[in-house]
């Protein structure tokens, strides 16, 4: 089984791309699973064939530890860990070619603490790329889309794992947005003279330098853009994970 990991900002549609990619993916005739790694969802857009509430009870864990939501949260997301041989089985039951995890929607809370990696690692038996999707608000200003480029790198820099980059809701950029937004990710130097020009709280040296060292380090890559809505970027992302899997071919 192949695993991708689906991480990102709060409300960047995490959820609804699992679902679109699903379909997507089965619609090549292959096979594939989905697992929910949110203890705290009330709702998910489509139905996961592995879910970690069948394992955790956040509302008791709040009631009977008298936890707020995050706290709640953390404490369901470190539970989980006793529980990674039962969702490993019921995957193996399944026997799906790839596997989309849908990971908790504060993504601080699984990708910042020990439990998320290990929770990765295990799960997958270490065969596992990441997904870092953003919202495509953060296209609107330069610095915001340097704040998502040091966002990703650190995620990278906690998985240490093959990870896609992805835009999400593109469909709802006004064209001027989405072609420049496209621009700042093909070139650098247009992304350092957009950033340079704006007006910013920073320090301009301070901010200067931390734009040349994620450019330095090639934190930039390729984002794919994509759409739940339209479809757009399906196609690319999936081909994507194929390559980090299986050089590009489905075995």
């Amino acid at each position: 089984m192949k695993f991708a990991f689906l991480m990102g900002t709060a409300g960047s549609g995490k959820s609804t791309l699992v679902l679109s990619l699903r379909d997507r993916i089965s619609s090549s005739d292959v096979s594939v699973a989905t697992l929910n790694l949110d203890p705290g969802v009330r709702w998910l857009p489509y139905s996961p064939d592995v879910d970690v509430r069948d394992y955790i009870d956040y509302d008791r864990l709040v009631e009977d530890y008298k936890l707020g939501p995050n706290g709640a949260l953390i404490a369901s997301v470190d539970a989980s860990v006793s529980h990674i041989r039962e969702m490993r089985d019921e995957l193996d039951k399944i026997g799906a070619d790839y596997v989309l995890v849908d990971t908790p929607g504060q993504m601080e809370i699984f990708a910042y603490r020990s439990a998320g990696r290990g929770i990765a690692s295990a799960l997958s038996d270490g065969n596992y790329c990441t997904v870092f999707l953003a919202d495509s608000i953060f296209l609107s200003r330069p610095s915001d889309f340097v704040s998502i480029l040091l966002l990703s790198y650190s995620v990278q820099a906690r998985f240490h794992a093959p990870q896609i980059n992805c835009i999400s809701k593109c469909d709802l950029l006004p064209r001027e947005i989405y072609e420049r937004g496209l621009l700042w990710t093909e070139d650098p130097e247009f992304l350092k003279d957009d950033f340079m020009s704006e007006k910013m709280d920073l320090h301009i040296e301070i901010s200067e330098r931390v734009l040349e060292a994620l450019l330095e380090i090639g934190v930039l890559g390729e984002f794919i853009f994509t759409s739940s809505n339209t479809g757009e970027g399906l196609d690319d992302l999936y081909a994507q994970i194929q390559r980090i899997h299986s050089g590009g071919e489905d075995q």
